[in-house]
Formats: structure tokens, C-alpha cells, sequence
């Protein structure tokens, strides 16, 4: 039988993302003759893995090419290196471009929301390799995968509203889901960094495997606490930063170790071949069914968001990204009080302004520019 293809483009090229075909494997951790796993790997370690324009489009051509590609078991999605999965948006492309310019960076939304929802309805299933940073847009396409394996160096957080923007693209909608309305909120929020180990606790992540390795042995990250126990205030401590008192202690420690993913590449083979050992039309439908309560709210949202987004391109977002494409290290946000301080007197959104709340904002007396 000569099969037909399906893809939208037969034989795509990919240059701003990577996309192999890697040998799927069986319990024993054994190559499957015939099977495999669809590697997709952002591939901008230089920035964080953060998404271009050009990446985004690729993204979703990846997803379908894996999606239809019968001998394809699962999907792993994850980023070139061992600092980061995704930042989420180039946000050196989003001052440069972007900011200022609401109708085409509605069209950039356009393309990341189908890359959300190309993840959302991928035939496989879909596993997040999480090697390092999952922050803002690279929460929320990782949330969109069905599985999600880290190494416990992983951090995750939003940075919407400290950087000029609103986790709309997934977060609102899915973070709930996996670790309930007040942590959702208290992320989404305040946009502080949770460990592996806390994102673990919560909800958010299958497994967490160790990547340092000291004096040929595997170590837990130095920097969080691994083990519960009950602070002064009858709190129970679980992947909290370690205390002030060893915090020197765990940096030399870091230090001194190097970074070995092969566990991680195990758990995420171990999590493929589990898959590979069900009835794969049941399996599906399995995950469709599952998937549904994120597509409800992703459906029901992600339109409107994208239009508020590219909206706020003129306002807040245009301030923000400027602000971290710009500013000096360790301050890379605006002025938030002098900001809240103009627009209570009744400021307007303009150059002056922009120009006023930016870090690198010549020292003057507050409320006197």
C-alpha cells in the first residue's frame, strides 16, 4: 500500500530549531527497530532559548511533521544545552520590533498560539525535557506538553507583569490546573523562581532527576533544600533556597561539580518506552480526553489575549522590554513606583514617560522630571 503524506510541507527545513528522529526504547533502555522519538530542540542557548519569529514558525512544522509521522512514539520537546529549556519571547526582538508595533506583533501571537495549540493537539504524546530555566513563554508552552521531566537544577516562573506584560499565553489558563488557584495566582503575580523540588511538591512536574555529578557520584541540587523539615516558624521547608547560613557551602559545592544529563536523557527514554508499551489508538484518546480541560480554557481565551497583547505593545509591554533589552544587569525593570506615582497624576502614555521609569533613567529627584 503506497501510504499518502500528510504533512504541510514535505521534507521542511529547520535552522532556528532542531528536529531529530531518535530510536525509540524499550524497557531495558534497548533500541525498538522501526520506532522512534521526535527530538524537538529550541536552539538558542545564547539567549536562553529564548523563541525567535523564525523558531515559532518552525515549531509548529515540527509538531505536525512528529504528529503525522506514524513511526514516531512520543515527542520530546526541550532546548539545546544545560542552562535553559526557554525564557520564553526574544525580548531583544520584542523591543527592537515588536514594541510599539501592536498589528504585527498580533501577528507574532498568531504564530505562538499555534504553536500552544499545535502542542495541545499533537497525535503523540508530548514530553518536556526540562535541561535548565522554564520562564514565561517557556512555562507555558511546557505546561502545554502532556509530561513534563526536569533536571533539579531547573527554575520555573512567570515574568509577565514585572516585565510589562500578562502571562496570557498558557499560564492563566493551565497553571491552576496543576498546582491550584492560590499558587497559580502567587506565581502569575509576584513572578518569584520556584526550585524543581517545590514545582515538584506542587504538582507541576512528573519527575525530577539529578544532573551534578561530584566525584563520580550523582548529587542532589546544593542550593535547595531536599529534605523536609520544620523551620522556626512551624513551617514544613521542601525545595526552598537553602538557608543563609549554608549558602556558601552549597555555591562551592555547585562550583566544584559538573553537569551530566544522561539521567535525564533516562527518565525521558524510561517515559517513552512506558507509552510505547500501551495500545497507541487508546493511549490517544487517553490524552485527548485529558488535554481537554486545558483546550477548554486555552480556546476560550487565547484569541482575546492576543488581541489585549499586541494592544499593549503601546503601553506597558513597550516600557518593559525596553527596560530588559536595555538596562544594566541585575536591573533590567522599570521604575515601578515612579510609574505608579506619574500615572496617578494623570501622565499619559508617551515617549517622556517611557523614557522617565526606564533603569538607566538619568538620577533625578522623584516626581520632578
Amino acid at each position: 500500500m503506497t501510504l499518502k503524506d500528510h504533512r504541510l510541507i514535505p521534507a521542511a527545513g529547520f535552522s532556528h530549531i532542531r528536529y531529530e528522529r531518535r530510536p525509540a526504547k524499550d524497557l531495558q533502555g534497548q533500541p525498538v527497530a522501526d520506532l522512534f522519538d521526535a527530538w524537538i530542540s529550541l536552539d538558542n542557548p545564547a539567549q536562553l532559548n529564548s523563541y525567535t519569529t523564525d523558531a515559532l514558525r518552525e515549531l509548529i512544522l515540527a509538531f505536525r511533521e512528529a504528529s503525522t509521522d506514524r513511526a514516531v512514539v512520543s515527542v520530546v520537546l526541550t532546548g539545546v544545552g544545560d542552562r535553559a529549556f526557554c525564557s520564553g519571547g526574544n525580548t531583544k526582538e520584542y523591543a527592537e520590533y515588536y514594541a510599539g508595533n501592536p498589528g504585527e506583533y498580533k501577528q507574532y501571537m498568531r504564530l505562538f498560539n499555534d504553536t500552544v495549540t499545535g502542542i495541545l493537539t499533537c497525535d503523540k504524546p508530548v514530553i518536556n525535557r526540562v535541561n535548565g530555566l522554564r520562564v514565561g513563554g517557556g512555562q507555558e508552552i511546557g505546561m502545554a506538553c502532556d509530561f513534563s521531566i526536569a533536571s533539579d537544577l531547573a527554575r520555573f516562573a512567570q515574568a509577565g507583569p514585572r516585565h510589562g506584560s500578562a502571562p496570557d499565553g498558557g499560564s492563566t489558563d493551565f497553571l491552576h490546573l496543576y498546582v491550584g488557584f492560590g499558587h497559580a495566582m502567587e506565581s502569575c503575580t509576584l513572578c518569584e523562581p520556584w526550585s524543581a523540588h517545590k514545582a515538584l511538591r506542587l504538582g507541576l512536574l512528573n519527575q525530577i532527576v539529578p544532573v551534578l555529578v561530584v566525584d563520580g557520584r550523582f548529587i542532589p541540587n546544593p542550593l535547595v533544600v531536599t529534605d523536609r523539615w520544620v523551620d522556626e516558624a512551624g513551617m514544613i521547608v521542601y525545595g526552598e533556597p537553602v538557608p543563609a547560613a549554608r549558602a556558601a557551602e552549597a555555591k562551592a559545592t555547585l562550583a566544584a561539580a559538573r553537569t551530566d544529563l544522561s539521567r535525564l536523557d533516562q527518565a525521558v527514554a524510561a517515559c517513552s518506552a512506558k507509552l510505547l508499551n500501551t495500545m497507541p489508538d487508546c493511549l490517544n484518546k487517553t490524552i485527548e480526553s485529558l488535554r481537554k480541560k486545558k483546550l477548554e480554557h486555552w480556546q476560550r481565551n487565547c484569541e482575546t489575549n492576543r488581541s489585549w497583547l499586541a494592544l499593549n505593545m503601546m503601553t506597558e509591554a513597550k516600557a518593559g522590554f525596553r527596560a530588559f533589552n536595555e538596562g544594566p544587569a541585575g536591573h533590567r525593570e522599570v521604575d515601578f513606583a515612579e510609574l505608579r506615582r506619574r500615572l496617578a497624576r494623570g501622565d499619559g502614555w508617551d515617549d517622556r514617560l517611557c523614557d522617565a521609569i526606564q533603569p538607566n533613567a538619568e538620577a533625578a529627584p522623584r516626581g520632578r522630571r
